[in-house]
């Protein structure tokens, strides 16, 4: 899992790359312009800090996540390697805000407000997912955020689970999503049924769902 960001007003020219949720034993090590962050118990790598990363993959125009491409992981391995680190960077870019379709919901045992879902998201997959949201049911389109996903707020989406029920990934509301004019009343994002702009097992459209709340001109 490759997550990356970058935001040159409050960090200057770094880019910080996830790997792994964050530790409770998490320390650093710093090689030129890389800082390692790693779990100390483990060795496992949470993430690099990338400085002055201009200098590597030249100017940078993203303010917020950035989507590397295969030759930019390639250019950050062989300057891991410069820097003696392993070269541990794969590029992601597999999409993950992803139309879905709820197509079975179940009371969670351990709560009386949390539904189960069984969503079909990309690659006909089915992912189970757990959902608080007040309008959700079986039979509706909605949006999921995969594992690996960044919402706008920055929050990471990890493997977890709800009150001991797996759930991988969320699915989002319009407000989560940084939609403009979002709905005041809560709960998920549910896509109209027969629009062909959002087809389930594609990416959300993010520009197409900027319009979807936009006031009418009548």
């Amino acid at each position: 899992m490759l997550i990356s960001s970058y935001n040159p007003n409050e960090l200057g020219d770094t880019l910080i790359c996830i790997l792994n949720p964050d530790s409770d034993t998490q320390v650093t090590e710093t090689k030129k312009d890389v800082t390692r962050i790693f779990d100390a118990e483990t060795n496992k790598t949470l993430g690099f800090n990338f400085a002055n990363v201009s200098q590597q993959l030249g100017e940078i125009s993203v303010n917020g996540q950035i989507f590397l491409s295969k030759d930019q992981v390639k250019t950050l391995n062989a300057y891991l390697q410069e820097a003696g680190f392993e070269a541990e960077l794969e590029a992601d870019l597999e999409p993950k805000f992803i139309i879905g379709y709820v197509s079975s919901t179940e009371p969670h045992p351990d709560s009386d407000h949390l539904l189960v879902t069984q969503t079909l998201v990309d690659h006909d997959q089915k992912v189970q997912l757990v959902s608080g949201s007040p309008n959700m049911k079986a039979k509706i389109k909605v949006v999921v955020a995969k594992v690996g996903a960044m919402m706008p707020n920055g929050l990471i989406i990890w493997p977890g689970s709800l009150r001991g029920v797996k759930s991988d990934g969320m699915i989002c509301s319009a407000r989560e999503l940084g939609l403009p004019n979002p709905p005041q009343k809560k709960g998920a994002l549910i896509l109209p049924e027969s629009d062909d702009v959002f087809k389930v097992g594609e990416a959300f459209d993010f520009t197409q769902g900027a319009k979807l709340f936009q006031p009418s001109d009548k």
